[in-house]
């Protein structure tokens, strides 16, 4: 008796109702088509903007799925760093950070080039640079042995484990990962999107790394909606999406892999579903890029130092809690009389307001544009 989908005769030969995804596929189809189309009607600056904040939240995102939590700050400044892109002064990122970073850029900016064992290892090998995962050592850049027993993909406390899916033996994974490479790399005319869905869906089944299968899953889909998008410009994030969906992801995931056929039309419909709704999401991209262009359009008769553009642009970008003299000293790397000299500056020019909010501390916000 088969208890997962790798385990059956035709195994991998996927099948699916063309006609029961004809609608919702047309309708993704549909907003990707809108939005390549204000990203391509924006000036270059913008689009690399729009791309920076995009892998930004796909790396973060990601991570986070997997219950790692990133430095913003650290993953946008590697970004940045990489596409050669000015954003004022960088934050050195971790090895970790680096890693994830390298990933996500090799498979969205070389979306053309052919996915081969050897990327793969340099990508495993880049997420996992002190070769442990937490404190427990795992094998890099080389597919797992099973030293330990199956790979079991599993949640819950200890002796209270649930047993999503088993994946195939070890001594398989070399037939696997050579079936795995040459499909993805082969088309055969199937829709870009469906087949980014499917290799999702393929790769994670057969997991062939000791940690980092969902990391690299999720790159590999980017590099295959990269392929349908013609693009290395990345105007949304899916892991976003799917962290936002997180339960349905892996229900759906298990559901499938738990499956006594090769019909994967449950799984195509929710991913699907889930990147249309991460095009949705996109417009809060797009928004947040085209007020800071209008910010700094306004503003362009504005003399600013150096410290005050690179706060400006973090206040921009998402700043998180309320911005006070001594953040402004740390994220500027100046005294705290120069960071006060500075916001009373732009409270004169009237780029700042002081909160009305009481506390500790005087807070300070940008004023809004009408």
């Amino acid at each position: 008796m088969t208890r997962y989908i790798h385990e059956l005769k035709d195994w991998p030969k996927f099948s699916w109702d063309a006609a029961a995804l004809s609608g919702r596929l047309g309708a993704v189809h549909h907003l990707q088509e809108i939005l390549l189309g204000q990203m391509n009607s924006l000036g270059f600056p913008l689009r690399a903007e729009a791309t920076l904040q995009s892998l930004t939240e796909e790396v973060i995102k990601s991570s986070e799925i997997e219950g790692e939590i990133l430095d913003k700050n650290q993953v946008r400044s590697s970004i940045a760093h990489r596409l050669g892109m000015d954003i004022g002064a960088l934050v050195a990122a971790d090895r970790n950070v680096e890693g994830v970073v390298e990933m996500m850029l090799d498979a969205t900016q070389k979306f053309t080039e052919p996915l081969t064992k050897k990327r793969l290892f340099g990508w495993h090998a880049a997420l996992f640079p002190a070769g442990h995962s937490g404190m427990r050592k795992i094998l890099t850049g080389q597919w797992r042995n099973d030293r330990d027993g199956p790979m079991q993909v599993v949640s819950g406390a200890i002796s209270r484990e649930h047993v999503h899916f088993e994946a195939p033996a070890a001594p398989l994974l070399d037939m696997e990962m050579h079936n795995f490479l040459k499909w993805f790399n082969d088309y055969d005319g199937t829709d870009l999107i469906l087949r980014a869905g499917a290799a999702h869906l393929r790769f994670v089944t057969i997991h062939p790394f000791d940690d980092g299968n969902g990391r690299i899953a999720r790159a590999i889909a980017d590099m295959a909606l990269a392929r349908s998008e013609k693009t290395s410009q990345r105007f949304y994030s899916m892991s976003t999406q799917i962290r936002s969906e997180r339960e349905d992801y892996y229900k759906y995931l298990e559901q499938t892999q738990k499956q006594d056929h090769l019909d994967i039309t449950m799984w195509l419909d929710w991913f699907l579903g889930c990147l249309g709704r991460a095009f949705e999401g996109a417009t809060l991209i797009l928004a947040n890029v085209l007020k800071k262009a209008r910010f700094w359009e306004t503003h362009g008769n504005i003399s600013f130092n150096e410290r005050q553009r690179l706060v400006i642009d973090r206040l921009l970008n998402d700043f998180e809690g309320k911005l006070t003299s001594s953040k402004w000293a740390k994220l500027a790397k100046c005294s705290q009389d120069t960071a006060s000299r500075d916001i009373d500056d732009l409270r004169t020019k009237g780029i700042l307001v002081k909160d009305a909010a009481g506390g500790r501390s005087t807070s300070y916000s940008l004023i809004e544009m009408l």
